[in-house]
Formats: C-alpha cells, structure tokens, sequence
C-alpha cells in the first residue's frame, strides 16, 4: 500500500535518482522529504538541514589558524561554538563554554576527576574528565566526602523537604549521610 504524501514541495525539486517529484512525506520520526514514487524509487533526505550548526555572526578581524578563512559564531545541538566559516570542509572547531573543572577526584578511576558538563538538554552534570575511558558521572552536585556506611570516597547534596541534604554517591548504597552527630 502506498502511503499518500503529505503535500508538495512548492519548488517543484526532482527527486536526484528518478526525476519524480520531491514531497513531504510522514514518518515515526516526523516529517522528511521523499520521492513520489516511493516504493519503487527509496529517496528520501531530512527536511531540515542536519549540518552541524547554522551561522550566527561572523567574527570580523578573526581567521581560522588552519586555512586563514574568517572565524563564525554558530548554534549547534549542544549550544554555541566557534567555527571556520568553511566548516566541516575545515575541521577547526573552538569550545565557547569550557566544562567548568573541580578539584574532586573521579571515586571511579581514581586518576581523573569531575568536571561539570551540560547535555543536549541543557541539563547540568558532573563526570570524569577522561571520558570515554571513564564513563562515571552524576546528576547531583558532588561533594567531597567518604560515606560513613559504604566508605565510597563522593557525597552528593541534593533539595529534599527538609532542606539540602548529603548523599552517599554509590548507586548501591544512596543512604543519606548525617551532618554533625550520627545516629541509627
């Protein structure tokens, strides 16, 4: 059965393999482009443009030490960066925000340590600056520390009702670690 395009591209483009009309179809993952005579003819491409990052502003009196082209500011999916203006042909790439360091050590490999990151989602978290190596990483702020149950050498602190709160940061033992006086 074939599938009923969405509608048109009002631009008329030809599908590259067939010379059929493009048109937008709907698919699990949303729309996309695809040939009108799918199924006999498979094309198909995103509808938007998947490169890495559109243009924001181009910095003036700034060039790439690569090939000497001027330098971009650009909005990628994980937030702004700076980029030859001929980027990916020139693989130049410049990190505006740099993961913010702490003097913690990773309780996972014991030979790096925590730095705070951001996800595509915009979500604050810390991990092991040797990552991939090391893949340890919390969603809580980490805290120096060794728990008093497990002796895991990383405390998190996180809101709770009664007000923030101290965590053993093992996934095994998250038992709430007293400030001051211990008791059982």
């Amino acid at each position: 059965m074939n599938k009923p395009a969405l509608f048109t591209v009002r631009k008329n483009e030809l599908c590259p393999k067939c010379g059929a009309e493009i048109v937008i179809r709907s698919g699990k993952h949303g729309p996309f482009l695809g040939c009108m005579h799918y199924p006999q003819c498979d094309y198909s491409r995103p509808l938007k443009s998947q490169s890495d990052g559109h243009v924001v502003k181009i910095l003036e009196g700034q060039s790439c030490p690569v090939c000497s082209n001027d330098l971009v500011l650009r909005q990628g999916r994980y937030g702004m960066f700076i980029s030859c203006s001929h980027y990916p042909e020139c693989p130049h790439t410049e990190v505006i925000d740099r993961p913010d360091e702490t003097a913690i050590a990773c309780p996972q490999c014991e030979t790096g340590h925590l730095v705070q990151r951001r996800s595509r989602f915009g979500k604050t978290f810390h991990s092991c600056n040797r990552y991939p190596s090391c893949q340890f990483a919390i969603n809580a702020q980490p805290i120096e520390g060794e728990c008093a149950f497990c002796h895991f050498p990383l405390l998190i602190e996180k809101k709770t009702a009664q007000g923030m709160k101290q965590f053993c940061a093992s996934k095994i033992c998250g038992k709430p670690v007293a400030s001051g006086t211990e008791s059982d």
